[in-house]
Parts: structure tokens; C-alpha cells; sequence
């Protein structure tokens, strides 16, 4: 039968039904998220569309790469493993398991859901409450921006703390039903990530919304810490974690980050934690450095205090870096799109690739990200550091067809953009370096 075409765009709204996706074995499970992929990409454009029409600001070239290079950061694991979620849920359940419950039955459908989202409540709380947890969930707050490609700034760090958290539904909720809602989830998740929509209405008292995630992402201190449901705002209304919006949100961390770079968005307060680690006197202040609040310091409360919070309001100024020639934005976008598609066809290679060339594109893709970051950040080697990538595609390509380039082919034009680039970045090196050199005299 064939699927009706909004399918996939109802499961981003969670309008599904237990029958339609539930399924007794794991393999059977469709990837829903993969699926829904080219909705994310139609979905961000249209909100564009509509952000102009609204007369707001558009998404900003250089946070829009910073959250979508942290999303590709956060896959590059599953090129190489099964998800640790998953797989611990499967280990657990095979051996824990104590309630036998139908997979075909909707109250086991159900149970999983709000299972799910009960369990996402405490990880995400967590991780803003626990120092070492924040250090990996931070990446997620760092765009001062509030769009869908904010949904795509994921941690690379957290899936191997949270993966604990869900264990105790494998006592009687089967993998299969666990994975199908740990998917819906994620999606539902996607699109609250914008200001586009202002409510829900009604809606609001049960569900997590646009309007209530906005809240969760500002740091005014009447935000902080609040709104950690995933699908359902249930849970923060019964736990005493809720705040309605209602001052304009000023979005971002605490502390702004003053870089594009992904790696750093990625690892700056896990650093920031150790030097605190390193600095400060005691074995139990150290402890509690990792294990207490992000705002936590001797003789404060576990969580820190309200009051050491900035005050703010909105508008507040935004970290731009520095201002880039438009080609430069639209350069790096184009060379960026292409770094999609080959980590694409990576995610669907032949399986017969062995893992240290799959341990290779990783490290060259997480390179490109980085090399991106520095020249948004116009960092002072950004062009050797573009002019060296674009060599090694280059040379890795004719190594591996010495024709290429030669017939009227997707990657013969791929590798014709690369010797362009080359050619354009050797050229500006050079520029660069001959500067330097007439200073210097």
C-alpha cells in the first residue's frame, strides 16, 4: 500500500497512532529520523520564508553553520557504532526484564511514550543541575538565535550519559516500543525550536510547545532552569520546573561564546569545569565542582545562586565575529552542503569498507568542520588550513580514480569546485604570506 506523502511530516507533530508504529521486533522499526530529514531541510527554508514575511531578522550564516556542524558532529559516532542508547536498552532487557508486556497492545504504546518523555524530563534536568552533565548539554543552549537549525546543535558528549537514564523502562517496556518513541521524541522536538509560532493554546497546559521551549532557551534569570519536558510541559507543571513566556527571551548561555568553531562549542565549559577542578582547594569542592550546579561555588547552594545570574533584557547585542564578503558566506555554505552530502553517502556506504577508512572520513569531515568555524572566525591560518583541505580532497580523489574529472559526472564536478578552490585559496595565501613578509621588513 502505498504511504500517504504526509506521513512523515504527522510524525514530526507526533499525530500517530499505536497501531501504525508499533512493531515486535527492532529491525522492523523504520528510522523514522532519517526519514524525516529533507522536512528539517523544507521546514528551516519555509521558516525563513515566513521570519521575512514577519519582517524578523533571517538566520544568520555563520550560527546556522555553528548548529548544523555541531548536529553532523554529534552523528559522526554512529559511522562507526550502534546507538549506546539502544544498545544498553537491549543489553538490560534481555536480562532485567520482569514484565512481559505486549508489543501490540496500545496501553504498551502509551506507557512507552510517557515513559520516555518521563525519562527525558530527568536526563535534561540533569543536565542543566549537574556540572559534568551541563558540560555536555551547553552546546545545545550556545546560539544566541531561536530557529529550527538551533534544533541541530547537539552535543557529540551527552548520549553517553543519558543512555542510563531510560533503563528502568526496560524492566517491562520492550526495545522496539523504547526506539520507535526515543525517535518521535527527537522529532516532536524539532520544530518547537522557532519564534514563528507564538501558542498552541489550549494545548499549552499539556504539551511542550514553541512558546514554552523559548522560555527553557533564555537566560533571563526568571528562565533559568526551567521547562525540561520533552514532548509533554506535564511534568515541569507537577515538579515545580514550569515558567510561562512572558518577558521577550534572551536566548544563549550565560556566558556567550566568542567563537564559530564547532569543537569549541563543543568542549569549552568541559575545559572551563576542569581548570575550576584544578583551581579549586579540597577533594569535596573538587567533587562538587563536577557533580553539583554549572553556578555552583564554595559556600553557595547546590545550584548556585539566582542572583550571580547577569541580569538581562532584550535586545541584547550578539556575538557576529568578524563580518565576512558575502562569496566568503556562500563559499563556505557550498563547500559545506558537499560535506553533507558525502557524510550521506558515508552513513550509506557499501558495509564492506573497512573501519579505518570509515575512522578516516570522520577525522577529515570533523577537520572540515573546524576549518569552517576558523574562517568565520577569520582566524589568522583559516587559508593554509582551507587551502591544505582542499589539497588533500584533491589528491585523495586522483589516488583513488585517476580519471576523475574527466567525464560529466556529480563527482567529476565536485572535483573540479575543488581545484578551483585551491587555485583560489593558494592564490590568497599567497597574498597573505607576501604581506606579512613586506610588514616584517
Amino acid at each position: 500500500m502505498t504511504k500517504f506523502p504526509a506521513e512523515p511530516l504527522r510524525r514530526l507533530f507526533y499525530f500517530v497512532s499505536p497501531n501504525e508504529t508499533s512493531f515486535e521486533k527492532l529491525e522492523e522499526v523504520p528510522k523514522y529520523v532519517d526519514e524525516a530529514i529533507p522536512y528539517f531541510v523544507s521546514m528551516i527554508i519555509i521558516e525563513a520564508i515566513v521570519r521575512y514575511i514577519q519582517g524578523k531578522p533571517l538566520p544568520r550564516f555563520n550560527d546556522g553553520f555553528s548548529s548544523v556542524a555541531n548536529g553532523l558532529l554529534s552523528l559522526m559516532h554512529g559511522l562507526l557504532f550502534r546507538s549506546i542508547e539502544l544498545s544498553t536498552y537491549v543489553w538490560f532487557y534481555e536480562r532485567f526484564n520482569i514484565i512481559q508486556l505486549p508489543w501490540n497492545n496500545p496501553w504498551t504504546w502509551i506507557l512507552g511514550m510517557v515513559g520516555v518523555d518521563f525519562c527525558y524530563y530527568w536526563v535534561h534536568r540533569w543536565g542543566h543541575e549537574v556540572n559534568i552533565i551541563w558540560a555536555a548539554h551547553q552546546t545545545h543552549h550556545s546560539s544566541e538565535d531561536y530557529n529550527l537549525t538551533t534544533a541541530l546543535r547537539q552535543s557529540c558528549i551527552l548520549k553517553y550519559i543519558s543512555w542510563m537514564f531510560y533503563l528502568p523502562m526496560a524492566l517491562c517496556v520492550p526495545p522496539s516500543i523504547f526506539l520507535v518513541h526515543n525517535q518521535f521524541s527527537l522529532l516532536y522536538q524539532f520544530w518547537i525550536h522557532t519564534e514563528t509560532i507564538k501558542s498552541i493554546g489550549p494545548l499549552e497546559w499539556i504539551l511542550n510547545s514553541p512558546g514554552h521551549h523559548r522560555a527553557h532557551h533564555g537566560r533571563n534569570r526568571q528562565y533559568i532552569d526551567k521547562n525540561f519536558g520533552g514532548t509533554l510541559i506535564i511534568f515541569d507543571r507537577l515538579f515545580g520546573t514550569f515558567a510561562a513566556e512572558k518577558e521577550e527571551v534572551v536566548y544563549g548561555l550565560v556566558h556567550p561564546l566568542d567563537s564559530w568553531g564547532p569543537i569549541h562549542s563543543q568542549i569549552c565549559h568541559l575545559q572551563y569545569m576542569m581548570k575550576t577542578f584544578m583551581e579549586t582547594q579540597g577533594m569535596g569542592n573538587k567533587l562538587s565542582v563536577i557533580f553539583k550546579g554549572p553556578g555552583w561555588s564554595p559556600g553557595k547552594p547546590r545550584l548556585g545562586m539566582i542572583e550571580d545570574i547577569p541580569k538581562v533584557s532584550a535586545p541584547m547585542p550578539k556575538f557576529e565575529g568578524p563580518m565576512l564578503p558575502t562569496w566568503m558566506n556562500v563559499y563556505i555554505w557550498v563547500h559545506f552542503g558537499l560535506l553533507i552530502v558525502g557524510y550521506d553517502m558515508l552513513a550509506h556506504r557499501d558495509q564492506s569498507m573497512n573501519a579505518f577508512s570509515v575512522v578516516c572520513y570522520i577525522l577529515y569531515i570533523i577537520y572540515c568542520l573546524e576549518v569552517f568555524g576558523a574562517l568565520f572566525d577569520a582566524r589568522m591560518m583559516a587559508s593554509y588550513m582551507e587551502l591544505f583541505r582542499c589539497l588533500c580532497f584533491i589528491l585523495v580523489c586522483k589516488a583513488g580514480s585517476p580519471t576523475i574529472g574527466m567525464s560529466l559526472t556529480f563527482t567529476s564536478l565536485v572535483y573540479w569546485i575543488y581545484i578551483g578552490s585551491a587555485i583560489l585559496w593558494g592564490y590568497l595565501t599567497f597574498n597573505q604570506y607576501t604581506t606579512k613578509f613586506k610588514k616584517a621588513l
